[in-house]
């Protein structure tokens, strides 16, 4: 993705522990980006309409659908839920 700056840009000071700085520049080093990029992207994907939760909502009913069939009376017993986890 790359990122066209509108005529304004402010800069912003983040303070992060040195390993997650250290990985981030890993990161963006494997991408071919500046850390400041991988940071400018991250924070245009929280103002975009709907976000993350709706990307989980989508991803969860992606999921639902492809469940076939489900019965709660298919369910493992409790002896033998407790037996698979002392084995």
């Amino acid at each position: 993705m790359f990122l066209c700056y509108p005529s304004v840009v402010r800069n912003l000071t983040v303070s992060v522990p040195d390993e997650v700085y250290r990985q981030a520049r890993i990161r963006a080093a494997e991408q071919g980006r500046s850390v400041s990029a991988l940071v400018a992207e991250f924070l245009a994907t929280l103002s975009r309409v709907g976000g993350e939760f709706e990307r989980l909502l989508a991803q969860q009913d992606g999921v639902l659908e492809e469940i076939e069939s489900f019965s709660a009376g298919d369910r493992i017993g409790r002896d033998e839920l407790h037996r698979r986890a002392t084995s």
